[in-house]
């Protein structure tokens, strides 16, 4: 059979190379194809394989013939493989001595890596957003996954939620490592000449905000300690703990009847969260949580509450660091008194007595609810940089607008406050920065989240969506701890 196959209607190694030294393919010799036979072989032969390289040497037409015929046994093509330095494939795969677990593992960092390769379009047809989106993506819906089954209660993680966080993030932030920059350095030569290099180093706000992430996410355990409790939650009228049986049978025998303490914690939580109906209702014994478990809890609380201030101050430095879009700068209103309404402009223009309180502003504005101070803040994010755009023009030289911190550092120099707008434009930062302050669980303005749409840093991405699910997560342990609390005060005072 092998004889056979090579015996086909194709020149032999020896007539190709007789005919393409007699110039047969030459533009006036023109050859008739020969003849098919009934049964025609499509496989390339020996000759074909070997038309496009030299006829001499161990991958000549001599040596791929005898691979070739001799692919019919196991044995032959092993042979023939060791011959020309290769290795089976799979020999090299039944080498591998690879735990489930390494395989796991490996398999979790190829769609890990492919999803944002691809830039989360599966499709492949090139419509996928940049790596900086994707990489902020990913992290987002990781913090969903993990986290989102927390249902508003205080208990411990699950161990395989833990692992998936711990080992997701560990290749996710791995792309930092080669986010470098480079500085000027000296190498000393083997003679003992120095000489000077350009050496890298992790890019400055890697190297001062990552480490401290990591820490603050390290610090989150806390939740780890709410496996024994003398609180539980109850749905829908049912007590149900989420603590050990141990647990579960503390509280009762400290609770001799749970379903009162559950109707006085349920409807005095029920008149602070009106709503959130679907939110869990703590639960405490009749005579309130002990002096121990209510002096932890408060440790706990102020210690997410200064976990989550950290993680505000990381977030708010690397979006201010990110560029503003110009999509965002084009829809900007022309006037900035259009942008804020006429009270608010008058506020801000002191009432004619000249002075500015940021918080006696929001205190006669009615902002009752967190969407009309997401909007009250947008708002007032336009008018900032509407002003801050015409103080630059008034500055500008050459025609070139001038950054804001060139401005103020202008303004500085010529002795004044920089004219209107510019007072106009620090006033409205200071008030957007006491919005946030006063509604700290508010969502991303629509500058940030043009920002993160826009942006194409992949570290800065990084840095923000890892910044932002860390604040998410200390701000819910805190509410969540208020909650339990609350409910305690409440069945103290009856």
């Amino acid at each position: 059979m092998a004889d056979s196959s090579i015996s086909s209607p194709s020149l032999s190694a020896s007539d190709e190379s007789s005919e393409l030294d007699a110039g047969c393919y030459s533009s006036s010799t023109t050859t008739a194809p020969p003849s098919l036979p009934d049964t025609a072989d499509f496989s390339r032969s020996a000759s074909d394989a070997s038309s496009f390289s030299d006829h001499s040497g161990p991958f000549g037409a001599a040596a791929v013939s005898k691979l070739i015929a001799g692919r019919g046994s196991p044995a032959g093509a092993g042979a023939s493989l060791r011959r020309l330095s290769m290795k089976p494939r799979a020999d090299v795969l039944d080498r591998r001595s690879a735990t489930a677990a390494d395989v796991d593992e490996l398999e979790l960092v190829k769609e890990r890596f492919s999803k944002l390769l691809l830039g989360e379009d599966m499709s492949g047809g090139g419509k996928g957003v940049c790596a900086a989106v994707a990489i902020s993506n990913a992290i987002t819906n990781l913090y969903a996954t993990v986290f989102g089954s927390c249902c508003h209660r205080l208990e411990p993680l699950p161990e395989g939620k833990k692992a998936m966080w711990r080992r997701e993030m560990d290749c996710l932030l791995s792309v930092c490592d080669h986010i470098v920059e480079f500085y000027p350095s000296s190498q000393a030569l083997p003679d003992g000449t120095r000489v000077e290099v350009m050496a890298t180093r992790p890019r400055s706000d890697i190297y001062i905000n990552l480490p401290a992430l990591e820490k603050l996410d390290a610090m989150l355990i806390i939740m780890d300690g709410f496996e024994k409790a003398e609180f539980w939650y109850a749905d829908d009228g049912g007590a149900r703990s989420f603590g050990s049986t141990a647990t579960t049978t503390t509280s009762s025998s400290a609770s001799p009847s749970p379903a009162s303490s559950f109707r006085r914690s349920s409807a005095a939580l029920h008149r602070k969260n009106e709503d959130k109906w679907w939110v869990p209702v703590p639960c405490v014994p009749d005579g309130g949580l002990s002096a121990a478990a209510r002096k932890e809890l408060r440790r706990r609380r102020d210690c997410a509450s200064q976990i989550h201030k950290a993680a505000v101050a990381i977030n708010s430095d690397v979006l201010g660091d990110m560029e503003v879009p110009e999509s965002f700068m084009a829809l900007l209103p022309k006037s900035g008194k259009a942008s804020v309404g006429d009270a608010v402009y008058r506020a801000m223009m002191g009432g004619g007595g000249g002075k500015f309180s940021p918080d006696h502003l929001l205190d006669c504005v009615d902002v009752s609810s967190e969407h009309e101070a997401l909007a009250l803040a947008d708002r007032v994010e336009a008018a900032m940089y509407v002003w801050r755009r015409k103080a630059s023009a008034s500055l500008a030289h050459g025609g070139r607008w001038v950054q804001w911190s060139k401005v103020k550092e202008l303004a500085a120099d010529d002795g004044g406050d920089g004219g209107k707008n510019m007072t106009l434009a620090s006033r409205a930062e200071s008030l957007l920065l006491c919005i946030k302050h006063r509604f700290p669980g508010l969502s991303q303005t629509t500058l940030d989240t043009s920002k993160i749409q826009f942006n194409k840093d992949v570290g800065q991405a990084i840095l923000e969506s890892y910044s932002r699910v860390l604040e998410s997560l200390a701000f819910s342990i805190v509410s969540w701890i208020d909650d339990v609390l609350f409910a305690d005060k409440s069945v103290r005072k009856q």
